[in-house]
């Protein structure tokens, strides 16, 4: 293939990506593909000789397309969204041409400094504050583990990096009870050790209690360990909770402790005013982390982690051999020397595309729609005789469950609600996901897909409760 053939198969590959989105609805979300079955259809050595890019075409559309999750069908209600956008597919593929290294400002300096410019964009919409400084990570599990590392060099002086962690206080690191599993992973990954998290007690809101986490600190220390760090979540993956923020933070800086907030699905909401009080405080945390490509209608990966000193981040980060230094340019940002990876993907160009096509006020309307239709759906699902919601609303997630009338909790019932989710996935209509709620098996609701429209919101409701009447049947 030469560089001559990109035209006519670029234009193929926009025509059958504009027809892919555009009947996306008439697909089922998730497929019904056995395991082992994509590899069974491919070729067991490589190819020999170079094949014709129409062959190769051929095989995407055949062996590929029909075993995909379909992440942007306007009726995917599963896990949270990884979203797309035409502007942000248009972005992917002009970073796709450049293929630039961005690891220095040398080897991109429109990579670097649209980075710098287009995250302090996002720092405005989202009325976080002042004196925040942006990077791009990969995701919330990086920008997470990032923040950790941080904590664990600050409360060692930075005497972990360079003598490890054998013959140093043991450190301890407070999160809530509805923090995500990246939480639990980078304590691990950070060598701090999964047994010093401690996860406090939350309250009948959710929301992690600033007397316990006082307690659980006074404990420690009189045990002879270092508290470090406090991981606060704002939007939790499994029904949406957050902690107070201008509750515990202020609590985390007295003692010492820097604080780290993982709002990566909520955090986009925060460029609406009137969800900005489930972060009121942020401004007083260390770091922050919220991820566009889960709700801001940008491609994976883009997550961004914002930080308040990239000092501390660059120390705990930064290795440079004379081949990584860039010279003759002052006052510049080396992003390689404040994140894990060296070699980086031009990722804020799809976002620049995305807030200058939509423009705040536009994907200010789009989340709007999402919470609007999360509180209709859920409205119209607790009324059903049998439907239980299982927690309230949190802007656009929400959970329910199966509950015929006379059943107990428990074994049979968290059976009953297993075997409908399997049966809505069967169906192929919508995707649902499920996790466990105070001990309870429930199903999870999350409205955020871009293409998502009012006819998503009234066919998930037919599918669900027609789905659901042989159960509720069978159970009476």
């Amino acid at each position: 293939m030469k560089n001559s053939d990109l035209e006519a198969w670029g234009a193929r590959a926009a025509a059958w990506s504009a027809s892919y989105l555009d009947t996306l609805g008439s697909r089922p979300v998730r497929p019904q593909t056995r395991p082992g079955e994509v590899r069974e259809s491919l070729p067991a050595a490589p190819p020999v000789d170079g094949e014709s890019i129409e062959s190769i075409f051929t095989d995407f559309e055949n062996l590929v397309v029909p075993h995909v999750t379909n992440w942007q069908h306007p009726r995917f209600f599963a896990y949270f969204p990884s979203n797309s956008s035409p502007p942000s597919v248009l972005a992917e593929w002009l970073t796709a041409t450049l293929a630039a290294q961005c690891m220095l400002w040398q080897t991109s300096p429109a990579g670097t400094e649209m980075e710098v410019h287009v995250l302090d964009w996002l720092r405005q919409m989202t009325g976080i504050g002042e004196g925040w400084h942006g990077v791009i990570q990969t995701g919330a599990g990086m920008a997470t583990l990032s923040a950790i590392l941080t904590a664990r060099e600050k409360a060692l002086d930075w005497a972990g990096k360079e003598q490890g962690l054998a013959g140093q206080k043991t450190l301890r690191v407070y999160t809530s009870l509805h923090a995500h599993s990246s939480v639990e992973k980078a304590v691990f990954l950070s060598g701090i050790g999964r047994e010093n998290l401690v996860k406090i007690e939350a309250d009948e809101t959710g929301a992690m209690r600033a007397d316990a986490l006082r307690a659980a600190i006074a404990e420690d220390r009189a045990a002879g360990y270092l508290p470090c760090a406090l991981v606060a979540v704002v939007g939790g993956t499994g029904v949406g909770y957050s902690d107070r923020l201008d509750e515990v933070l202020p609590l985390a800086r007295e003692e010492g402790l820097f604080t780290h907030v993982d709002a990566a699905w909520a955090g986009s909401a925060l460029i609406c005013p009137e969800f900005r009080g489930i972060a009121k405080g942020i401004e007083m945390a260390d770091s922050m982390v919220m991820n566009p490509h889960k709700w801001l209608m940008t491609n994976f990966d883009c997550s961004a982690h914002f930080v308040k000193s990239v000092d501390d981040l660059q120390k705990t980060m930064s290795i440079t051999p004379a081949y990584l230094v860039t010279q003759d340019a002052d006052g510049i940002q080396d992003y390689s020397q404040i994140t894990m990876e060296l070699g980086r993907r031009f990722r804020a160009l799809k976002l620049w595309f995305v807030i200058r096509a939509y423009g705040v006020a536009g994907l200010q309307k789009i989340i709007r729609d999402h919470v609007a239709w999360a509180e209709q759906l859920a409205e119209r699902l607790g009324a059903v005789p049998g439907i239980e919601l299982t927690s309230p609303v949190q802007l656009g997630l929400f959970s329910f469950r199966l509950r015929p009338e006379g059943t107990e909790d428990g074994e049979a019932l968290d059976r009953l609600n297993a075997e409908f989710l399997d049966a809505v996935n069967g169906d192929g209509t919508i995707y649902l996901t499920q996790t466990v709620h105070e001990g309870r098996y429930i199903i999870r609701v999350s409205i955020g897909t871009t293409a998502t429209s009012q006819d998503d919101i009234d066919i998930a409701f037919d599918t669900i409760t027609r789905l659901a009447a042989p159960y509720l049947k069978t159970a009476t």
